[in-house]
């Protein structure tokens, strides 16, 4: 059976490990350092969880060399901000055969640079051709539990992607491929910031069509940017874009749309990051994509409104003045963006 090196203890690391675990697959976890591995195997050792047996049976581990060695794929679930110190930790023991594979749903700030990108700059370029990005509908803990869940995998080519399918699917981890990375990976990374505005929504009990019609309205927007930064505008119909932003938008298991909640509350930002035991990923990723909003020409309101009240002390309440706004025009044009014209473009 193939080996998988799944970087990253983050819950969703985690989780992966056990899904892949239960198909009988090798799984290796590694950790920071030692002494986290340690507690983690002592705690993975006590568990009484349903999923305590397949904790278990993976080894958790801070070598990375080790962890790395003679396996077919090593996926990389990791903070997007620290993605780029852990690939180059990883960089010298990977093999040229194996599937380097992003989990991580963000943008690096300052940068701006989607996952693959990062690591493409940190890997010799014979193992660029088997650099994959995994995204969907994935709540961590209904995957934990074993409930049926999809996801998509993305690589430059099909050969690739199909290989990376096979090693990923499980009985109930389905894992359909793409070969948008562009697409996929933005997907997954700006959903989070429709995640935190539907909490907002929710947090201000405005009911569920203002927060159909926020939803909405933000799907246009990221796709609108999506495609201007290379990706196809149909990869946001499927699971990393309107499939993951269901799930985030309308699941309190999702981290970024408490947080719009608690922010919609009166808390202060970073008062209720600090209260968290995980990332909400789409704090840094509004930063992020508004500065390549800004940097493309793309007029996207909905996000200005967001980061203006992440990070500008902007009442919560202006979303909602901002989805009824007075200037609505046709619902597929923007600023500098007109998808109705590449429909009809494409339906002629």
């Amino acid at each position: 059976m193939p080996k998988i090196a799944v970087i990253g203890t983050t819950s969703w690391g985690t989780t992966l490990a056990v899904a892949l675990a239960r198909q009988g697959r090798e799984v290796v976890l590694w950790a920071r350092t030692a002494a986290e591995a340690n507690n983690i195997s002592q705690a993975n050792a006590q568990a009484s969880s349903p999923e305590s047996a397949a904790l278990r049976e993976i080894p958790v581990t801070a070598d990375m060399a080790g962890a790395l060695a003679g396996a077919a794929a090593v996926l990389l679930v990791v903070p997007s901000q620290t993605m780029r110190q852990n690939i180059r930790r990883a960089k010298d023991s990977l093999d040229p055969e194996m599937l380097v594979v992003s989990a991580a749903k963000g943008l690096e700030l300052g940068s701006n640079k989607r996952m693959t990108e990062v690591i493409a700059e940190e890997i010799p370029p014979k193992c660029h051709p088997n650099i994959c990005v995994l995204s969907g509908p994935n709540l961590s803990g209904e995957i934990m539990r074993n409930l049926p869940a999809a996801t998509v995998i993305a690589a430059a080519s099909e050969p690739v992607v199909t290989r990376a399918q096979k090693l990923l699917t499980t009985d109930n981890f389905c894992v359909y491929t793409n070969t948008d990375v562009i697409g996929v990976e933005l997907g997954g990374a700006f959903k989070n910031i429709l995640a935190l505005g539907a909490g907002m929504v929710d947090g201000l009990e405005c009911g569920d069509n203002t927060k159909a019609a926020f939803i909405t309205r933000g799907l246009i927007e990221i796709t609108a940017l999506g495609v201007a930064l290379g990706a196809s505008p149909l990869t946001f119909s499927g699971l990393a874009g309107i499939g993951d932003v269901y799930a985030t938008c309308a699941s309190n298991l999702s981290r970024n749309h408490n947080v719009g909640v608690e922010i919609a509350k009166g808390r202060p930002l970073e008062e209720i990051r600090a209260s968290m035991n995980g990332i909400a990923e789409g704090v840094t990723t509004t930063r992020a994509a508004r500065d390549l909003a800004r940097s493309s020409g793309i007029g996207m309101p909905v996000v200005e409104v967001i980061y203006r009240i992440l990070f500008e002390g902007t009442d919560p309440r202006q979303l909602i003045r901002e989805i009824n706004s007075d200037e609505a025009a046709h619902e597929l044009s923007g600023r500098n963006w007109e998808l109705a014209n590449f429909t009809n473009h494409n339906h002629r």
